[in-house]
């Protein structure tokens, strides 16, 4: 992996002090693996400490022999104040904290050792921050997202009959291997605990998940109670195949639909209505337009196809039809009929209008699109019919 441009480690920092300077805040510590990599290009057992001036120090853990330019080795947090003392700099009263990711007791006693009287927040200053992508993550997204479609066209020479969906995954995600994936991908929050995608076959895809997913799956066991679970590919069933993207730092997402050999019309009405939903948003979408919106257009289509009780699952159904992409699978933004926010230039979403039918599987697919000014562009280049396995 090619190491992170000096010049876009400096535009991050750039970025993140400027919120630092807006929040009044003299300083923030990064302590979570994917804010450590957006900032410097790796990951370390350790905490950053940025100032809203002047270069971040890097207080490390682990790797032991981690040198470099203000990298400091240390044991524990309670010697940062001490050893910013020896450097003859201030030790920060108002620091931020990654507070949606660290613990509390972790959080309790960097503000004991950091003799903080409050603490606050850069959570999610910093996801709104790496919404807005670089041109350089945009590249990797592009980048990403054209392994991702050679991956899924080996899928149909994968297929063998009589196979299950974990059978046929365990194919996918070696394929996915030899091509560059990562493996496990990296996600924000609660109950996001997943490897490599989600395959979803026949009455599986009604499985509700405990997991913030757009569909769920019962899953093999229930101590990762999501996606496959041994169910058989059968014909007049449907497999939705979601896996991961993550072949650069910076991820795509992808969702394609199979019927094993054969499928009832319904099914391929309600891929169709898919199919149209995201082709009107591609036609309407730029930036400046309300997250809100595409929610709201996508609704209007399914109403009119009075397909309402299967959309975004059944028993179960999410309040969303996308959201944001980058270094984690689920950036902001996020397309709700209640968002506040707007598309700006340079974001990357995933737009993901799917249906379950009861006796069938799930049906439909997911785009991943770099927001621009004036359009929207399509990263995710493979066939959108569904697909046959035979």
């Amino acid at each position: 992996m090619n190491p992170l441009p000096t010049t876009e480690k400096n535009a991050r920092l750039l970025k993140l002090q400027q919120v630092l300077i807006t929040m009044q805040a003299e300083a923030c510590l990064i302590t979570s693996s994917v804010n450590q990599y957006w900032l410097t290009g790796f990951i370390f057992d350790g905490y950053i400490l940025v100032y809203a001036a002047g270069d971040p120090l890097l207080f490390v853990r682990r790797p032991v022999g981690l040198s470099g330019e203000n990298i400091i080795a240390i044991r524990k947090p309670e010697q940062i104040p001490g050893l910013l003392r020896e450097a003859g700099l201030q030790v920060p009263k108002q620091v931020l904290l990654e507070s949606d990711t660290i613990t509390l007791s972790a959080a309790l006693r960097l503000q004991a050792a950091l003799e903080m009287p409050e603490v606050g927040n850069i959570s999610s200053a910093i996801r709104i921050i790496r919404s807005v992508k670089s041109a350089y993550e945009l590249n990797q997204i592009r980048e990403s997202a054209a392994i991702h479609a050679k991956v899924y066209e080996l899928i149909p020479s994968l297929y063998r009959k009589g196979m299950t969906d974990l059978a046929l995954q365990i194919e996918i995600e070696r394929q996915m291997r030899l091509h560059g994936s990562v493996g496990i991908f990296h996600s924000f929050g609660e109950n996001m605990d997943i490897f490599m995608g989600s395959m979803l076959a026949g009455d599986n895809a009604q499985a509700a998940s405990p997991y913030d997913y757009a569909l769920g799956g019962g899953g093999i066991t229930p101590l990762l109670p999501l996606g496959a679970n041994g169910t058989p590919l059968t014909p007049g069933t449907t497999l939705m195949v979601d896996m991961a993207g993550n072949y650069r730092p910076n991820m795509d997402d992808m969702t394609r639909t199979f019927v094993i050999e054969h499928a009832p019309d319904i099914a391929y009405k309600a891929h169709q209505v898919s199919l149209n939903i995201v082709h009107t948003i591609e036609a309407s979408t730029k930036a400046g337009v309300p997250c809100a919106e595409l929610w709201h257009q996508a609704e209007k289509i399914v109403k009119e196809h009075k397909l309402e009780a299967y959309f975004m699952g059944t028993a179960q159904q999410a309040k969303f039809v996308g959201h944001g992409v980058g270094l984690e699978i689920n950036e902001p933004p996020v397309l709700t009929p209640r968002s506040k926010e707007v598309l700006e230039p340079g974001m990357a979403i995933a737009l993901e209008p799917k249906f379950v039918l009861p006796g069938i599987g799930a049906v439909g697919i997911e785009n991943t699109y770099i927001v621009h000014s004036d359009r929207l562009e399509k990263v995710t280049l493979y066939e959108e019919a569904l697909g046959v396995l035979k």
